[in-house]
């Protein structure tokens, strides 16, 4: 599928806000599928046998507060936004577990880690907004210890979009790829047992779990920041019509997909460089 440059994700100076500057703003995030999804890649990943875990792309910090509280593991989350990592503290301060994640501001395409690190790597709803995918997820893999999980949630057209879709798509960031697209970079990927579960969406569904991801507590005091926006930035307006007026003909076009496979065990090498 071709597709057209798409715009930047985070804008600076007096540009108009983007998607993603308008969620940093007020506070909220969301991915497709909610905590029904989350838990689905939680568990394909094995969380429960993580020790350390990297969520990258975590917003406003519900999926690091959530594995923490969970799995009782430590947790590093980065987010190439540091608003976005304001909202994730005080999460973890409100939660109780900020003693258990290590936040620090970083992109997904060069992480700030050293190989072979940890051991489940999560990003959800990250990759939509990034144009070379295969050179973020093998970054992904690079920070992953071997025997490691990889495991990924995101969106995909389910068919070609038409171009008014595209053209909306762009306009708020993102690089959205379909379903055969992804499903040819997972294959391609140096990870073993690879596998892809995929999901049909909803408008309505999705509405209800997008409030339900951020929590009821968290939605009022947004709405609230939403309203000063846009009353002390008349440029937002375009920029909150494309982040509470998803066309429910958009939605319904796509689907999302939890991709997760294993960096495979390294082999031991001898003195003579022999293979055991």
């Amino acid at each position: 599928m071709e597709t057209k440059p798409h715009q930047p994700i985070y804008t600076t100076g007096d540009a108009e806000p983007t998607y993603l500057d308008i969620q940093a703003e007020v506070g909220i995030t969301k991915h497709m599928g909610g905590f029904e999804a989350t838990d689905t890649l939680h568990r394909l990943c094995h969380l429960d046998e993580a020790q350390e875990v990297l969520e990258v792309g975590c917003g406003i910090g519900v999926g690091p507060a959530y594995i923490a509280k969970r799995f009782d593991c430590r947790v590093v989350a980065v987010d190439i936004s540091e608003k976005m990592l304001s909202w994730a503290r005080q999460r973890a301060r409100r939660e109780g577990v900020v003693d258990r994640i290590i936040f620090r501001q970083a992109d997904i395409r060069e992480l700030p880690f050293d190989e072979d690190r940890f051991d489940a790597v999560i990003a959800e709803s990250v990759l939509a907004f990034v144009e070379d995918k295969e050179a973020a997820i093998h970054e992904l893999i690079r920070v992953t210890r071997p025997g490691g999980v990889v495991g990924l949630n995101e969106t995909y057209w389910i068919r070609e979009p038409s171009a008014e879709l595209l053209s909306q798509s762009i306009h708020i960031g993102s690089a959205i790829i379909t379903e055969a697209e992804w499903r040819a970079i997972w294959e391609a990927m140096p990870l073993e047992g690879r596998t892809i579960e995929t999901f049909s969406l909803e408008a309505k569904q999705e509405v209800q779990d997008r409030i339900g991801w951020v929590g009821c507590r968290s939605v009022l005091p947004a709405w609230g920041r939403l309203i000063k926006l846009l009353l002390s930035n008349p440029r937002a307006l375009d920029a909150l019509r494309q982040q509470f007026g998803t066309p429910a003909e958009m939605i319904n076009a796509m689907g999302y997909g939890l991709f997760v496979g294993r960096k495979p065990q390294k082999l031991a090498v001898t003195q003579d460089r022999g293979i055991v």
